[in-house]
């Protein structure tokens, strides 16, 4: 029997469009990018060759066009992991459910995202500028564990040298790790690229080490992560959103990766503030490799 899915689980707007996103199925481009900035958005449009629509939903804001005579969209998702579970689940609906009968496809319909973000170092070689590939992302939100197979697409060996090296506090989500997919990787990537193993934190401040006014319950994490290695490779860098994306594309059936430039740098205490050309930089970069 054929599942149904409910209107309390999937909400479909009167105009036909997806709950949060405001988009509509025949809205979606195969190819799509992801930044965090709502005004960004703008900045990836400038390179596009044509615009067909531009929707605005809170912090979603999407502008649809072409590139090099390719369909092609830009996506903001806001700041966090827990938008990421709404945007990819959202986009997945457009992709592969029947809005008319609200049933899953037949045909399954791949997109491929690649999220452009920024990132703070945690290695004292990433330069400000550095280009870093979540090749290898580290999710302490906590999203992914809310779903049916996540050990399937989860490095697990990863998964208990880390919680065993860095003294992982159980009071915390259980930290899930994910690989980028290899495909996009290998389209996306090149020698001006690091590859990284990159953490999403649940947020800015303390779940990424930073004591402002409050104490921090580990103030010696970050000096663990630094320290950690696996089959010789090392905790490159912290964002917000890569594990999730990469995590939730992989049990849907997409390619997803996120390249970050480097702003800060945690190790050593550097940081730039006028980081905006060299993001420019990587939207040309991703846009001529997509």
């Amino acid at each position: 029997m054929q599942k149904i899915i409910p209107p309390s689980e999937l909400i479909i707007n009167s105009d036909g469009s997806v709950f949060h996103l405001h988009l509509l199925p025949e809205q979606l481009t195969d190819r799509i990018i992801l930044v965090g900035d709502p005004a960004r958005v703008n900045i990836v449009a400038e390179h596009f060759d044509s615009i067909s629509f531009e929707v605005q939903s809170r912090e979603f804001h999407t502008i649809g066009g072409t590139y090099r005579g390719k369909p092609i969209m830009c996506l903001s998702h806001g700041i966090g992991p827990d938008n990421i579970d709404i945007v990819i689940t959202e986009l997945d609906a457009l992709a592969n459910i029947d809005f008319a009968t609200r049933t899953i496809k037949e045909q399954h319909r791949q997109l491929s995202m690649v999220r452009i973000g920024t990132s703070g170092a945690l290695q004292p070689e990433l330069a400000l500028g550095t280009p870093v590939i979540a090749e290898k992302s580290i999710g302490f939100d906590g999203v992914l564990n809310f779903y049916a197979g996540r050990n399937t697409v989860a490095d697990l060996d990863f998964e208990h040298h880390f919680t065993e090296s860095v003294h992982w506090n159980p009071l915390w989500a259980k930290p899930y790790v994910v690989d980028a997919d290899p495909s996009l990787v290998a389209q996306i990537g090149a020698d001006d690229m690091v590859r990284g193993n990159t953490i999403s934190a649940v947020g800015f401040y303390g779940p990424q080490g930073r004591e402002v006014r409050l104490a921090l319950a580990n103030p010696d994490l970050n000096r663990r992560i630094e320290e950690f290695s696996h089959n010789g490779r090392r905790i490159t860098n912290y964002e917000m959103e890569s594990a999730p994306l990469q995590g939730l594309a992989k049990l849907m059936g997409h390619r997803a990766m996120t390249v970050c430039s480097i702003i800060a740098n945690r190790f050593n205490n550097d940081a730039n503030p006028n980081y905006k050309q060299g993001i420019r930089d990587l939207i040309a970069t991703v846009l001529d490799r997509i």
